[in-house]
Parts: structure tokens; C-alpha cells; sequence
């Protein structure tokens, strides 16, 4: 049998009961190690699990997913996952790979930042379509999730963006090369993500557009979700440029059309409470 299982957001200590009991009975454990990052970190969960965790990055997964589903027909095997084992294309991409070889499956959820992201207060029925940003690098600046934020905000919907995460990637030098020399980690913050939707809206004025979405528009900065050292912060797209809210994992929200009641949840995180008594306010929320 094949598990998938949701680790949840916070620590070890978030794993579900029938998670863990499904843990402590397989044979070997991967934990996926690319989509996302527990702020446990491995030592701690293999401490609580009382197993021994096989770190599967992106290229043991996509490449060698075989390895991983090796004799998993007779024995237990458990594919952990930060969040909810579905947050990633990758992990259907497994179960479909499990299905052809005639292993059976089973999925134990758990909370991801797709429903958590509700602890800044605004309502779950108001999200649109959730958006990646990535970092832009010299030769490549891609501007399509602004439109899909802009398209959201039209029709009055809050729209989540999932902040980029770059772990074990290969500078162009080292891929072209074939050298498995992998850069340091970088995971983008809210103020990076921010500055990026700043620039794109300077770009569209200079090409007459005047966008949906400017620098008063009211957006959350979330950080560490789910875990004792959680940050929300709300406010402007330009206050989020500069707020500073610590250590990865970030998300962040673009506000729709807010209920009144999630104006004054928001309110609670505010960085500058008169940012929603001005007119710039009024006009943008």
C-alpha cells in the first residue's frame, strides 16, 4: 500500500492520529522535500515518528518515482508531504504511476495554506484562483499571475499568491555543464513578492494601462502559517514592500471586495491602523 499523508503546517505534532499510526507501520518513509518546508524540520520529526524519513527531492520524485514505489505492492510504504498531499501536481502524478502498476493508495489529509489562510480573517468562499509568483531573474520576468490577480479583483474575489520556493535548483552554468552543484535555498519573501507587483504596475502605466490593482490596494502578508511564530500583517501592495516578517514560509493575499466583517479581522493586523480609515482606502479596498 501506497500513503500519501498530510503533515499539516506547524510541527510534528500536527501529523493526524491515523497519519502517524499509518506511519509507524511502513516499512519506509519518504518525506517530500521540494514543495514546501516544515519548520520542525527532519531530526524533530523523525524523533516523534520514531522512523527513519528518506528525503525525496524533485528529482527522485519526477524521475525515479519507480524507486519510490518499489515493492510497495506487498509491503507499506508512506509518501509524507508538508500540508495536504494534494497542494502539488507531482503527488497525482505518483498515485496515477501507482495506479498503472497495480498498487492500492490511500490519502490522509491534513490543513495546507489553502484553507488555513483564513486565520487573516477573510472568508474561504471569497478566494478566486490561487496564483504563484516566482522569482524573476535578469533574462526573465514573467507578468501572467498579475493578470490572473487583476482578473480576480474585477470580479471581486481575494486571490492567495504562493510565494516561490527554490530548493536544490542548478545555476544555468552548472545544468549546461552537467555538475550537480545545487545553489543555497531561497524562499521569496512578501515584500520581494510585493516589489514585483509594484514594477509590473509602473510597467502597464508606461504602456497606458491604468491596472485594477495599485499600490493602495489592501493585501495581507502571511508568514509561517499554522506554527507557534505565525505573522500576519495586512495593509498596502506598498506596505507590503517593506514590512518585514521573518523567516519562510510567506504567502500573500490581494483583497477583492471585502465583508465588512473581514475588514475588521483585517484590522487586527493592520501595520498602520489609519490605512483603512483614508481615502485611499475607500477607494481601493
Amino acid at each position: 500500500m501506497l500513503y500519501l499523508i498530510g503533515l499539516g503546517l506547524g510541527d510534528a505534532e500536527d501529523i493526524t492520529v491515523k497519519g502517524l499510526e499509518a506511519v509507524r507501520r511502513c516499512g519506509r518513509v519518504y518525506l517530500e522535500a521540494y514543495t514546501s518546508v516544515l519548520p520542525a524540520g527532519r531530526e524533530a520529526l523523525e524523533k516523534f515518528y520514531g522512523k527513519e524519513l528518506i528525503l525525496a527531492d524533485r528529482e527522485m520524485v519526477e524521475q525515479e518515482a519507480d524507486s519510490i514505489l518499489k515493492d510497495a505492492d506487498v509491503s507499506d510504504v508512506a509518501f509524507l508531504v508538508v500540508g495536504d498531499p494534494f497542494g502539488a501536481t507531482t503527488h497525482s502524478d505518483l498515485v496515477l504511476r501507482a495506479v498503472n502498476l497495480g498498487i492500492p493508495y490511500r490519502v490522509i489529509h491534513n490543513a495546507s495554506i489553502m484553507n488555513a489562510v483564513g486565520c487573516c480573517g477573510l472568508q474561504l468562499y471569497n478566494f478566486g484562483e490561487t496564483v504563484s509568483i516566482v522569482f524573476w531573474t535578469d533574462t526573465w520576468k514573467p507578468e501572467s499571475f498579475f493578470d490572473k490577480i487583476k482578473k480576480n479583483r474585477q470580479n471581486g474575489v481575494h486571490t492567495l499568491c504562493l510565494l516561490d520556493i527554490k530548493v536544490k535548483e542548478q545555476s544555468v552554468e552548472n545544468l549546461i555543464k552537467g555538475r550537480k552543484v545545487y545553489e543555497p535555498p531561497r524562499y521569496m519573501s512578501v515584500n520581494q513578492a510585493a516589489e514585483q507587483l509594484l514594477t509590473i504596475i509602473q510597467n502597464r502605466r508606461l504602456q497606458g494601462e491604468e491596472p485594477e490593482i495599485t499600490e493602495n490596494t489592501i493585501c495581507v502578508g502571511l508568514a509561517r502559517v499554522g506554527a507557534e511564530d505565525q505573522k500576519i500583517a495586512s495593509g498596502t501592495l506598498h506596505q507590503m514592500s517593506t514590512v518585514e516578517l521573518g523567516g519562510p514560509l510567506h504567502s500573500m493575499i490581494v483583497t477583492g471586495t471585502m465583508h465588512p466583517l473581514e475588514l475588521e479581522m483585517l484590522k487586527l493586523f493592520s501595520v498602520d491602523s489609519s490605512t483603512f480609515e483614508n481615502d485611499a482606502f475607500q477607494r481601493n479596498a
